[in-house]
């Protein structure tokens, strides 16, 4: 067997948008990539071999690992990109959806990053990309549940981080702010609607198909995630997008009770 001496990459949830856009750069960056869908496909597109995998199963994950081990005899990167919006009030969705939301968001990391990092730690180095977002460091009304994941994943990305580092693999979060095409057909509706929450519902949605206007591309998510996997000095946090940096910003320098009373203005929600 002749093993590829290139370094290799490994992106989930690559069949559109910012996964895609991640292992298109990073194949122009000199990866070997191999991307992932849930359906199966033999499809190879450029310099992605396309492989299926469903990151809330177990052996599905197994099997591509084992695969992609098989063919290169390395996992360089893992990006983790595979992941489910889900907005609406966080009365309105059934234990068992937010659950499901956790099993693709959260779960679905987990399963990568422990099939992967075995090789990683023999081997002595790596990168893990965790696709985050501006809503994991500021969760937004009718965003509870999704944010949720996305705290979660971050704490877990920092955690994670600190116990492998000398293994000399590290982890990186990519947090986008609104990205283009971003989970236009991937979102579930609320399953348990309530009409006291159908205004403030549709005014978010009409918010952030209005912000997609003058939203990020997937490309410039990409770009961030070809420097941190590819950068001699390590960074934790890539925030992507003037919008998300702002944000951040006023985060960390406004008083609590201002921002919070900011970002209810921004969302035209009633009360103080």
């Amino acid at each position: 067997m002749t093993l590829n001496s290139k370094k290799t990459a490994l992106v989930t949830g690559a069949s559109s948008g910012i996964g895609r856009a991640s292992a298109e750069a990073l194949a122009r960056a000199g990866f070997t990539v191999f991307g992932t869908s849930r359906k199966p496909s033999s499809e190879s597109s450029g310099q992605i071999s396309m492989l299926a995998c469903d990151v809330t199963d177990e052996d599905s994950v197994a099997s591509l690992v084992s695969t992609v081990l098989s063919s290169t005899g390395r996992i360089d990167v893992l990006v983790n990109n595979a992941g489910l919006g889900m907005f609406g009030g966080a009365e309105e969705s059934s234990i068992a959806q937010v659950q499901s939301l956790f099993d693709v968001n959260l779960f679905g990391v987990m399963r990568m990053t422990n099939a992967v990092l075995p090789s990683m730690r023999r081997r002595g180095e790596g990168r893990i990309v965790n696709l985050s977002s501006a809503l994991g460091f500021v969760p937004a009304p009718y965003s509870a549940h999704y944010a949720a994941s996305k705290y979660a994943l971050e704490g877990y990305s920092e955690s994670l981080d600190h116990e492998i580092r000398g293994f000399n693999v590290r982890v990186s979060l990519i947090e986008p702010g609104t990205v283009q095409g971003s989970f236009d057909h991937s979102s579930p509706e609320p399953d348990a609607k309530m009409a006291e929450y159908d205004a403030g519902r549709a005014w978010v949605h009409d918010f952030y198909e209005k912000s997609k206007l003058t939203a990020d591309t997937p490309e410039d998510v990409a770009s961030a995630v070809v420097l941190a996997a590819a950068a001699k000095r390590h960074r934790q946090r890539y925030t992507v997008g003037k919008v998300a940096w702002q944000v951040s910003l006023l985060r960390r320098l406004l008083p609590a009770t201002v921002f919070d009373k900011a970002l209810r203005q921004q969302f035209g929600m009633p009360g103080k």
